[in-house]
């Protein structure tokens, strides 16, 4: 797995590279956004480390390019801040995780190898994933109810996807964030809420009955229930 570094503070992406070098990983180091489009476009990488604070451009900006020239491509963001609104602007953007400075190198490596195993799972097989007048094509992405076609995030559907898998099962946050983010969220941000809140107003809010329920204390199940 070779991972692109882009990062302009040089002892940061020094002590990134030489950890991957001690690892056995191949690592090379953008310091700006040019730079890192330029060598992804002449080199294959599995990961990109990406730091929020970059001149020219920010990691933002620079996440939403990379994700759309390069879908198979995660992409782990480094943050100062581990704000909600943060976060929230990261996953935004097609990151798959994000890493809030400073960090522990051991942390950054779990965090790798999550995001590799998810990189080289096998797809899912094509099938429709139904529940109530809700449906969900993992090969084509689209999703309906009640025969009106519903437009989601790539986050949103890997929220969606996990519910409908595990239907009429209580799921707890953490369950959620770890199967969904591959990450466990600091309990000072509300990063799932807010998605599954997205997700209601999307999926259920002009529409009967109600899928998704709140289980106080717990967390969140999806089922069929009257309303």
């Amino acid at each position: 797995m070779k991972i692109l570094i882009v990062e302009d503070e040089h002892e940061v992406a020094s002590f990134i590279k030489s950890g991957l070098e001690d690892y056995g990983l191949e690592a090379d180091v953008a310091e700006d956004a040019l730079k890192a489009q330029q060598l992804l476009k002449e080199q294959e990488y599995g990961t990109v480390i990406l730091d929020v604070n970059l001149p020219i451009m920010n990691g933002f900006e620079l996440c939403k390019i990379i994700r759309d020239r390069y879908e198979n491509v995660s992409i782990l963001m480094l943050t100062a801040f581990g704000t909600t609104e943060n976060v929230l602007t990261g996953f935004d953007a097609g990151a798959d995780d994000y890493l809030v400075k400073p960090f522990e190198f051991r942390e950054l490596m779990a965090r790798l190898r999550a995001l590799n195993r998810r990189r080289l799972a096998v797809p899912a097989e094509a099938v429709v994933l139904k529940l109530a007048d809700l449906e969900y094509n993992q090969k084509s992405k689209t999703v309906k109810r009640d025969n009106h076609k519903i437009s989601l995030t790539a986050r949103e559907l890997a929220l969606l996807e996990f519910f409908m898998k595990n239907q009429n099962r209580a799921l707890s946050r953490s369950e959620i964030a770890e199967k969904v983010w591959d990450v466990n969220f600091d309990t000072g941000t509300n990063v799932v809420d807010v998605y599954v809140n997205y997700l209601r107003k999307k999926i259920d809010k002009d529409f009967s009955p109600k899928l998704i329920h709140t289980i106080s204390g717990i967390g969140y199940i999806m089922q069929e229930a009257e309303d």
